[in-house]
Parts: C-alpha cells; structure tokens; sequence
C-alpha cells in the first residue's frame, strides 16, 4: 500500500467538508463481483439484454431472474473494514459527504446515513405504472417478475444504460462536490459519466483531490494523491478508525 502523506492527514482531521464517491472496486473486497472485470456481473451477458428499458420490456422474466441471482449474491456479502471507516468518520464528522455509484446497499448496512445513491439500490424496487419505490430485501423473491399492489409490474429501482440519473441525487452529489475541502474518489474506474465528472467539480472548486484505488486510472493525473491499495485496508488507516 502506498504511503499516506501528512498533508492529507492533517487535511482530514482539521477539514469540516469531506466527500466521497465510491465505485465497484469499494465493494470488491466484501465479495460483490465487479461489474467490468473478468468474472464480473456482465461476463456473457447482453447489457443490452438486462441493463436497458427496452431489455426489460421485451423479456421482463428474465430480467427479473437474473437480478433476483444477483440480489442473491449480494446479501451474501457483509461491509468490508473500509465501509465501516467510512460510516465511523461520517458519525464524528456532520460535514462529511459520502456519494456512491454502488447498488449493493453495504454502505447503509454498514452504518453510513444520508448515502447520496447516484445509480440506485437493488434492494428497491420501483412500480412501472405509479413510479413509487420501497425496499424489498426478500431474497429470493416469491414472484417472478413481482408486482405492486396495484397490480402493474415492478422493476429494480436502479439506473440502467441510457437512462439518466435521479436529478436530485445528482444535484446533492454535485453541491457536495463543489463544497468539499477534500474529495475522496474510491475504488471507481473513473470513465462513467456523469459520476466521473465529480471529482473533476471538486478539483476545480478548490478541493485536495485523492484518488483510492488498486491502480491507476484517467483520474490519477488529475489528482493531488493517488494512494494505490484496496480501499479496506487504506481507509482505517486514512481515516483514523
């Protein structure tokens, strides 16, 4: 791991604005499967097919299926020691900001409140008639697809390509950028947009940019520090918890 310089530690324990936008890699650790990477979520399959509106109109059974399988997986998997830093730091700090592209909901169950949730939760699921959501954990679910009680098919609460992100969750993820004294950008591969603009927003508002992850990507340049290592053994020790 990397060293870990005392500027950014002095920057942590004296800055009120702190933010962080967490990627796949945040989770890598606690078991989740990257979606990209060889054995990830999209091995052999179409994200045409099961990540996309039209997908899910043609075949919404098998779309459901292979969410179900991943919902599955994922609740299987418990917070790592980085997601447990970070709920630790947000506890002491009011002004800490904590923004994820993540679905797998180890964030809140790791303690972390206000989670900024850019591209949705698995564990929700939202009504295609009325547009309401609300949390559904049963693993697996007893209906394939399921559906609301008004009757009308429910989809996974999530972003999926070619739609755009929740305007409010982006909105409060970008203001937290912009405020933010020090930005942390975790584990993300940096090249999904609009999320990977965040950083960028902090950077050129004046904040001490750092980049977590287990190697470099487009953001490293950019950044003031780029500590190389997984996030589960840098943040205990970052973040002094």
């Amino acid at each position: 791991m990397a060293a870990i310089s005392a500027r950014l530690l002095d920057l942590l324990a004296r800055g009120r604005r702190v933010a962080a936008l967490t990627g796949a890699g945040m989770s890598a650790e606690s078991g989740v499967p990257t979606f990209r990477s060889a054995g990830g979520f999209w091995e052999n399959e179409s994200l045409e097919d099961l990540a996309t509106p039209r997908g899910f109109a043609r075949d919404p059974r098998r779309v459901w299926a292979w969410y179900d399988e991943r919902r599955r997986q994922i609740s299987a998997c418990a917070p790592n020691a980085g997601h447990l830093a970070l709920a630790r730091f947000g506890r002491d700090r009011p002004g800490f900001r904590l923004i994820t592209q993540n679905v797998d909901g180890l964030h809140a169950s790791a303690g972390s409140a206000g989670v900024i949730l850019l591209h949705g939760d698995l564990f929700r699921v939202r009504c295609t008639k009325e547009g309401t959501s609300r949390e559904d954990r049963r693993v697996p679910l007893p209906e394939i697809p399921p559906r609301c009680a008004c009757g009308a098919m429910l989809r996974p609460d999530v972003v999926w390509f070619g739609e755009v992100l929740p305007e409010g969750a982006m909105r409060e993820a970008t203001e937290a950028a912009r405020r933010s004294e020090v930005f942390l950008s975790i584990g993300t591969s940096a090249v999904v947009y609009p999320a990977a603009a965040l950083p960028e927003v902090a950077k050129r508002s004046g904040a001490y940019l750092v980049e977590i992850n287990v190697e470099e990507t487009p953001l490293s340049p950019l950044a003031d520090e780029v500590i190389l290592g997984p996030a589960a053994q840098v943040l205990p020790d970052l973040l002094g918890t």
